[in-house]
Order: structure tokens, then C-alpha cells, then sequence
């Protein structure tokens, strides 16, 4: 346990916070210093101020996982934020209790800057968290109108129904993702849902699960049949958002092909 970095780590990071930020109206006239003190830490921690105000001196014991997760919730740190206090605590660093939703903007912004790529970004349990232009060309209107669900779209026809020859395949990487979910976040409400709508709703989806597939994200080489474009022959290749359990899908053609050229018309280029 680096007591001396624990103790510096929360003291700046609750230097970093205002009351109004964390739903506490501010009391007791002009504070000293900024940020909250740390009765007020200790109150959101779920703790006593005495042993919050040790941790901050580098005196307390090695907090638990059930504590450094409340100081995570009060100090509302960031996934990679609360992976380095575990650290720093010397304990092992469990997985979230959900599944990360939002996109980091500078993902977000990375992909509009892909004009002839088409790209989402997918959180742990398929949902589509972001996408471009292209992509919503591509793969259909309908991921701006409602959340769109990747697993459900292969599993229950949700969105554009578009022929895919690697509908199989993605099946069971589908299958394999929402595996790894399952066990990282078993407390998460919406992908239990989501679970239960899928056992529900296909018999497919029941049959590929009872086999415990196991997949690493990696490039794949699909024939995808779209109602304007045609038939295109499409790369996809998968970037890693570690921090978050989230993926960058990347999905282009071979330069110079008809895919690409088709693609371009997509994007109005």
C-alpha cells in the first residue's frame, strides 16, 4: 500500500471538487481552502471522518474494496481514476458495477475526422454509445432514433434488416462479448435486461450461448448487401477503449475499390 501517494491522491482530488458538484449546498461561511472539507468527504464516502481524515494523513489501515469504491462514487473519479486508488490501496482492481454508457468526447470527435470510414463506438453490452455520418448511412437511420443494440439487431431484427454474409460469425462474437459482460458487471441492470430479451427472443441466441464462445476483437472481412449502395466487401477492424470495456468499430473498403467508391457516395463525397 503507497500510503503517502494514497493520501496525496485524495487530497487533491477532493481539492478538485465544490459542493454544488457532488449535491451539497454550501455551509459554515468562506472555506480556507478549496474544495470540500473532508467531513463532507467522509459523509458521501459512507465513513467516519476520523478514519477518512487518517487516510488523508497516510496513518489509516489499508481501506477495503468496499471503501475505496465509496471514495471512488464521492470523489467521482473516472473508471481510470478509480483503477489507480485501488492500486495505490494495494488491492485488486474490481470491475465496475455497470457498464460504462458514455463516450469520452475525444473519441467521439475522433470520429468525424474518418469522413470515408464508417465508425461507432459500442459499450460492453452492444449498445451503440456513438457513430459517424458514414456509419449512420451505412448501417441505417434508425441508430439516431432510438438506442440502438448491435446484439439486438443480429438476434431480434431491431433496425435496418441488411444481408451480411458474416451474420453468423458476428453471432457468436456477439455471444462471447456479452459473456465477458455478464461476468464484469453482474449487478447491471439494463444488460440483465437486455440478457433475459435475448434468451427470450431467440432460440439462436440460447443455442450459441450454451457453447461459451470465446473472442478477441480483431479484423474481419464481410460482403454486406445495402438497399442503395449495393453489394460492398467491407474491412472491420476493432479499437479498444480499455478505460471504458468499450470498442471503435472501423469499417472501410479496399482503396480504390467499388466498395470505396460507394462508400464515398454515402458520405456525399
Amino acid at each position: 500500500m503507497a500510503r503517502q501517494e494514497l493520501a496525496r491522491f485524495l487530497r487533491d482530488r477532493r481539492a478538485g471538487l465544490l459542493p454544488h458538484e457532488v449535491g451539497l449546498t454550501a455551509t459554515g461561511g468562506v472555506r480556507r481552502t478549496p474544495g470540500l472539507r473532508r467531513e463532507e468527504m467522509a459523509e458521501l464516502a459512507h465513513m467516519s471522518v476520523d478514519y477518512y481524515t487518517r487516510l488523508e494523513q497516510a496513518r489509516g489501515p489499508r481501506p477495503s474494496p468496499r471503501i475505496l469504491d465509496g471514495l471512488a462514487h464521492a470523489l467521482r473519479l473516472t473508471p481510470a481514476e478509480r483503477s489507480h486508488l485501488f492500486r495505490l490501496a494495494g488491492a485488486d482492481v474490481p470491475p465496475a458495477r455497470t457498464a460504462v454508457r458514455r463516450v469520452r468526447p475525444h473519441v467521439a470527435r475522433m470520429l468525424d475526422r474518418l469522413p470515408l470510414t464508417a465508425a461507432v463506438v459500442t459499450d460492453a453490452a452492444y449498445g451503440v454509445v456513438a457513430w459517424n455520418p458514414l456509419a449512420r448511412a451505412l448501417l441505417g437511420g434508425d441508430l439516431e432514433r432510438r438506442p440502438a443494440n448491435l446484439a439486438r439487431r443480429r438476434f431480434l431484427g431491431e433496425g435496418a434488416a441488411y444481408t451480411d454474409s458474416g451474420a453468423e460469425e458476428f453471432g457468436h462474437i456477439v455471444v462471447a462479448r456479452l459473456r465477458r459482460a455478464a461476468d464484469r458487471y453482474p449487478d447491471d441492470p439494463a444488460l440483465t435486461a437486455l440478457l433475459a430479451e435475448l434468451h427470450a427472443g431467440s432460440e439462436e441466441f440460447r443455442r450459441i450461448w450454451r457453447t461459451r464462445p470465446v473472442h478477441a476483437p480483431g479484423h474481419r472481412t464481410k460482403t454486406f448487401e445495402h438497399p442503395q449502395a449495393g453489394r460492398l466487401r467491407l474491412n472491420c477492424d476493432v479499437l479498444l477503449v480499455p478505460e471504458d470495456d468499450q470498442e471503435v468499430v472501423l469499417i472501410t473498403g479496399d482503396p480504390g475499390s467499388p466498395t470505396t467508391r460507394a462508400l464515398r457516395e454515402l458520405a456525399g463525397r
